[in-house]
């Protein structure tokens, strides 16, 4: 059994910009030769989440309009505390989680014909993020 792991850079927007990894991730795993086995994708920060979704205009619309009436911006007592003005950005992300294990048979992700990776940062400025990618498998 292998462990392999990456870095995957994105830019984004901010504001719940998301962006569909789903093609870099399937990449990474031709790169490490595994046949059979599960990637994570990991998001080392505190206002980023991953989820699979059928990435549309339509969800690419609804899923911050949705954030926007769950967890509408503050204030909030993390905003009294750092004045940064993104607890919401934060609950966001508690709400939606920093990980995200996908099965992978025969050198190919396990997805549905409708279902990709999505990265959406809900900090409320656009940034560069480097996710992790951990291969486990044979």
């Amino acid at each position: 059994m292998a462990v392999i792991t990456r870095k995957l850079k994105v830019r984004t927007a901010g504001n719940c910009d998301m962006i569909n990894i789903t093609e870099q991730v399937a990449d990474t795993l031709a790169e490490t030769k595994l046949t059979d086995g599960t990637v994570t994708v990991f998001v080392p920060g505190a206002t980023g989440g991953l989820s699979t979704i059928e990435y549309e205009p339509g969800l690419i619309q609804d899923v911050p309009e949705l954030l926007d009436r769950l967890i509408p911006p503050g204030p909030y007592h993390h905003d009294q505390t750092w004045h940064d003005n993104n607890g919401h950005s934060h609950l966001r992300a508690t709400l939606m989680g920093p990980s995200l294990v996908v099965p992978f048979v025969n050198k190919a992700l396990t997805l549905g014909t409708w279902q990709q990776i999505v990265f959406i940062d809900f900090d409320t400025r656009g940034r560069s993020r480097e996710l992790i990618l951990q291969f486990i498998g044979e």
